[in-house]
């Protein structure tokens, strides 16, 4: 149930006990550079006030806890998509979502760390995790059908396909951040931007091998 903004009562007793799960389990990744097999339960349920039965109670195990904090924050990354799929320059509008996706990054990158692992390790966080991008495809093939109908992009392949692998290219640079790669920053961000740009906005070329 979500409760209304104009509510002033606090928030359920069970949400405040599920919350402060959340924030020992981000405080302690932060302490421990996102390793979540350097975190221990009972720590989370020691730092939060709580019991191990308490953890239990709200989650099954630590990749579950992980990914119900990655469901919590994700409203980030639909405000960054936002910008993707409103008006405006499209080279400015892909830019700003790119930058907006790595500072959203920059803000969680321990608990990112900390889903990259969980992911491998849980079926139900890669359930969240392919769920939460399938979410975002919907409108990116919109917004490129839009541009196609505009006469802005060429016609081309099928649109939610390709929304599908932008995505993963989008999903592959902040893997690369996490993993501390050496690379400079600027430059791909540059080269994914335009990645975006072309798939979208240039016309496909196919080259075939000339008739003897």
């Amino acid at each position: 149930m979500v409760r209304s903004r104009t509510d002033r009562r606090g928030p359920p007793r069970g949400e405040q006990r599920r919350e402060a799960l959340l924030v020992a389990l981000d405080e302690l990744l932060r302490d421990n550079g996102g390793r979540l097999e350097a975190v221990d339960i009972a720590e989370i349920s020691r730092r939060a006030g709580l019991t191990r039965s308490a953890f239990y109670f709200y989650f099954e195990n630590k990749a579950a806890a992980v990914g119900a904090a990655l469901e919590d924050i994700y409203q980030e990354v639909f405000a960054v998509n936002d910008i993707l799929v409103g008006a405006g320059d499209p080279a400015d509008r892909i830019e700003r979502t790119i930058r907006g996706l790595v500072d959203f990054w920059d803000r969680h990158r321990y608990l990112y760390s900390a889903v990259l692992d969980a992911r491998s390790a849980s079926a139900a966080v890669r359930e969240i995790w392919e769920s939460e991008r399938q979410a975002f495809i919907p409108s990116i093939a919109a917004m490129i059908d839009d541009e196609r109908r505009a006469g802005r992009a060429p016609a081309g392949g099928d649109a939610e396909t390709l929304a599908d692998v932008l995505l993963l290219l989008n999903e592959r640079l902040l893997e690369r951040l996490t993993l501390g790669a050496e690379l400079d920053r600027e430059r791909y961000i540059e080269s994914v931007v335009t990645v975006w740009l072309r798939s979208i906005y240039a016309p496909a070329t196919r080259h075939r091998e000339e008739p003897p």
